[in-house]
């Protein structure tokens, strides 16, 4: 039976198969580019004007940045302050325990009462040799032994009283306080740790003063001097404000052949500003006479350029009217423009916004 039913079937599957085959050699192909409408573009030419001056990239700082630590080695026996905690000057922020400053203290009272006895009976010693001196019944030369006698004993006093001076300055680093005020920022170290001569236990920033730290190379720092105003932006916010530089440092030595320079920022400006925010700096000043004139730079919007990953892009019309991705390499940005470095020429045109969306390949046409 199952034979027979296959005997009857196998010819019915085969001419539908032909009618099939039929229909669709007797098709058009098509590719599913061929139905795509163009997407309308707007394009536009790299612009090229850059104003002079001198562009550099810094942080936003305290004025006044201290780390806290002791000259004592001793236990931590309490932190009475946590990272972002406001202080004020003089206010205690951690104290240590050292049994070592303990026991100098002890032995220098020891000390001091030790040498307080010895020129008590030094001066006896010298008001009677003077007064037999005086009835001739004492020679001189006794006279000036208990006169030693009487001075080295006061000598030893003074300097138990300065031994006393400097336990009570070790002392007084085993209870640290707010060199100014200002906010904690970081806290290095908990109760119960031991703390070392010279290591920071926390660090305190003046958050009521911020200015801004970059760097200019040396080619640059001639052109600047102090006074300048320069427009800061700041990369986190997208805020833009006006400063003025305050500082030029006039040696390279320590900073790798770049020239530290600094800025005030007004106080009106400081809200939602933080130390260790990145910022932009542009400073307008004159292009130097000397030297060769400076090369035009290829400008377009940052908003028309693609991100893939590590990769820039951005599109480009080819000779077929079709959208051409093209990577390039970026420079520095100004305001809302980007310089292209290489890959793009200077009259190629580029896309600038398309209703539609974008890809190798599809087709466009130009909005007039």
């Amino acid at each position: 039976m199952i034979m027979t039913y296959f005997k009857h079937t196998t010819p019915i599957l085969l001419v539908t198969g032909l009618f099939f085959f039929a229909s669709c050699k007797g098709k058009k192909e098509t590719s599913p580019g061929d139905n795509t409408k163009p997407v309308p573009v707007t394009t536009a030419l790299p612009g090229g004007s850059v104003e002079a001056g001198i562009r550099v990239s810094g942080k936003i700082e305290a004025v006044q940045t201290a780390q806290i630590s002791t000259r004592l080695m001793g236990t931590i026996t309490r932190i009475y302050v946590k990272t972002g905690d406001p202080v004020r000057k003089g206010q205690v922020l951690a104290a240590i325990s050292s049994q070592d400053i303990l026991a100098k203290r002890a032995q220098t009272d020891a000390a001091i009462a030790e040498a307080e006895a010895n020129v008590n009976n030094a001066q006896k010693d010298f008001e009677r040799f003077t007064r037999l001196y005086n009835k001739q019944s004492a020679s001189a030369k006794e006279l000036d032994n208990v006169t030693l006698q009487y001075q080295a004993a006061k000598a030893r006093l003074e300097a138990a009283g300065q031994m006393r001076n400097e336990v009570k300055a070790l002392a007084s680093y085993s209870s640290l306080t707010a060199p100014f005020d200002g906010v904690v920022t970081r806290r290095l170290a908990d109760e119960g740790d031991m703390a070392n001569p010279g290591v920071p236990l926390l660090v305190v920033e003046q958050s009521s003063a911020l200015q801004v730290s970059a760097t200019v190379s040396e080619d640059q720092i001639s052109r600047l001097k102090k006074g300048l105003a320069a427009r800061v932006g700041i990369n986190a916010t997208g805020q833009t404000m006006e400063c003025q530089v305050t500082e030029i440092s006039p040696s390279s030595l320590l900073t790798g052949g770049q020239y530290e320079i600094r800025l005030r920022i007004p106080e009106k400006e400081k809200k939602n500003l933080y130390a260790g925010m990145y910022v932009n700096v542009f400073i307008p000043v004159s292009q130097p006479a000397a030297g060769p004139p400076p090369v035009a730079a290829l400008l377009v919007p940052a908003a028309s350029l693609v991100q893939n990953e590590q990769l820039t892009g951005l599109y480009t019309i080819s000779s077929n009217n079709t959208a051409l991705l093209r990577w390039v390499r970026t420079g520095k940005t100004f305001g809302d423009q980007t310089e292209i470095l290489s890959g793009l020429a200077a009259g190629e045109k580029f896309i600038v916004k398309a209703e539609g969306q974008l890809f190798n390949g599809v087709p466009v046409t130009e909005k007039k």
